[in-house]
């Protein structure tokens, strides 16, 4: 389950990343210790942790996945797998919030999340992220199928200790290869209905992944200062902003073959091929308008990054748009 840009937008913070890692035993802004400010912690700090604005896009496209396999699951079985979906994504997101403490209280963004913000305390937030983790395999192994269940178990794992732990601190690829965590809901929705993987639901599973680093450095190209202030090695920071805008073309030029695949491959009908076409393309001219932004010598832009803007809320409608018109295609054509 990705860590997705919504939830690391640009800001800055102030106080310094070693002075932040490890546990936090500071005062908060009031004055107060932060344990006792977490013992006040409200139901939507609990909420938060689950990052909720990440989850729409984890709910849809596992839902895209459930829709558009073959074979029937009873609906009441088809919410529980949802909610399984829903809730992994969720204790991940909290988990990663509970890693990731030290430098959310350096980013403005994030700064007030109720970790870093003294709002529940890291070993309450780690608790609740791992009983959600073991709740949400164990109900979709006992709701679908045992399959279904090791394939989620493995999305959290992938998340947690390949992204979070692993990739997100040591290398600009981390959004390359850490793309993997979001790219499972779809799957997940496959195994659950059918109980086992084919090259359809993989298909799935790679749109996602070839759709995460554009998303992603689209973002990080106005949002750079904030990785840098926390230590973190997005791709501007290490390589600069004129690669990164090289490496969003290059990525969405290879998304374009791949979405294209299912109709293709014959998974899906004309209604999706021509839709996959056009958003694809229009995709395209975002990346490219990225690409060709005014810049200075260094690569930096000189419109504000207002093509990175554009192109990053133009790809979250994109996904969006490209598996719910494959879901419309199943359901008129088949």
């Amino acid at each position: 389950m990705s860590d997705t840009a919504i939830n690391d937008r640009a800001g800055g913070a102030s106080a310094p990343l070693d002075a932040l890692s490890g546990p936090i035993h500071a005062l908060a802004a009031s004055g107060q210790p932060r344990s006792e400010l977490a013992a006040g912690s409200e139901v939507r700090d609990w909420f938060t942790l689950l990052k909720p604005r990440v989850l729409s896009l984890v709910v849809y496209s596992g839902l895209a996945g459930l829709l558009v396999a073959p074979g029937p699951l009873h609906p009441v079985l088809a919410v529980a797998a949802i909610l399984c979906i829903t809730i992994a994504a969720g204790a991940a997101g909290a988990i990663n919030m509970w890693y990731d403490r030290d430098i959310d209280a350096v980013m403005r963004r994030t700064q007030n999340r109720p970790i870093p913000a003294g709002r529940i305390a890291p070993d309450s937030a780690l608790a609740y992220g791992v009983g959600l983790a073991v709740f949400s395999v164990a109900l979709m192994g006992l709701a679908t199928n045992w399959l279904a269940a090791i394939v989620l178990a493995s999305s959290i794992l992938f998340y947690v200790f390949v992204y979070t732990v692993w990739l997100k601190r040591r290398t600009p690829q981390n959004i390359v290869i850490g793309g993997a965590a979001g790219a499972f809901p779809p799957l997940i929705g496959w195994v659950a209905v059918t109980g086992s993987i084919s090259p359809e639901p993989l298909l799935l599973f790679a749109i996602i992944f070839f759709w995460t680093p554009p998303h992603f450095w689209a973002l990080s190209l106005f949002a750079h200062a904030d990785y840098a202030r926390a230590g973190v090695p997005m791709l501007p920071v290490v390589a600069g902003a004129r690669e990164t805008r090289k490496q969003v073309l290059v990525y969405t030029i290879a998304l374009l073959p791949v979405a294209l695949a299912p109709w293709f491959m014959g998974f899906s009908g004309w209604i999706y091929g021509v839709s996959a076409l056009g958003l694809g393309l229009w995709f395209l001219k975002h990346a490219w308008a990225v690409w060709t932004d005014a810049q200075d010598e260094t690569g930096r832009s000189l419109t504000n990054d207002l093509p990175a803007k554009k192109c990053f809320k133009y790809s979250i409608s994109y996904l969006f748009i490209l598996l719910g018109v494959l879901v419309v295609d199943h359901l008129v054509l088949t």
